[in-house]
């Protein structure tokens, strides 16, 4: 990505909490404020910070600027949900959380809903993913097949706001599309 302006004035919100894969919160927030968007990272039980999961071990701590129970969906252009196991497997136990989900994907203002690796998980609890074509980390494919989903393999898909991808080696082709959505 170049560093430009194309998403100057939007604003993503990224939902997380510990174990979030490192690699998948950290480079898309990156990415999205190099070319100009304002990201928020929520989450959930009054954090301050979270502490990511990097491959096999746990890695660094990021700040947690505001709580998701504390902000409307509506606040935002897109929200991006990132994988790693023990994050999404925690979050879809999180009422608040899986209703700002739901929240989202139906508000106006958001173009963009997206999910990468086990991400996808949180689609399922939040009902989205039925009816919708996605993609995943391979191991979750037939939990997502359960949940009426069309699985493919594919490094992005979209179907209508839904933005998936399966790794941390989508995650250019997954910040690019959301990007182009909400540009």
């Amino acid at each position: 990505m170049s560093n430009s302006n194309e998403l100057k004035g939007k604003k993503i919100a990224i939902l997380a909490t510990h174990g979030f894969e490192q690699s998948e919160l950290i480079k898309p927030r990156d990415m999205f404020i190099e070319q100009g968007a304002e990201v928020d990272i929520l989450s959930v039980d009054e954090q301050s910070s979270i502490k990511a999961w990097d491959e096999d071990d746990w890695g660094k701590t990021v700040k947690v600027d505001k709580q998701v129970s504390t902000v409307s969906p509506e606040d935002y252009d897109a929200l991006v949900l990132p994988g790693g196991q023990i994050n999404p497997d925690v979050l879809r136990t999180k009422d608040d959380a899986v209703t700002f989900i739901k929240r989202a994907n139906s508000a106006n203002g958001v173009k963009a809903v997206g999910a990468i690796c086990h991400g996808p998980w949180l689609l399922v609890e939040s009902g989205l993913a039925k009816g919708a074509t996605l993609t995943s980390f391979p191991s979750i494919r037939t939990d997502l097949k359960n949940a009426g989903a069309t699985w493919v393999d594919d490094k992005v898909v979209v179907h209508d706001k839904l933005v998936t991808s399966r790794n941390p080696d989508d995650i250019s082709a997954f910040v690019g599309k959301i990007s182009e959505m909400i540009a």
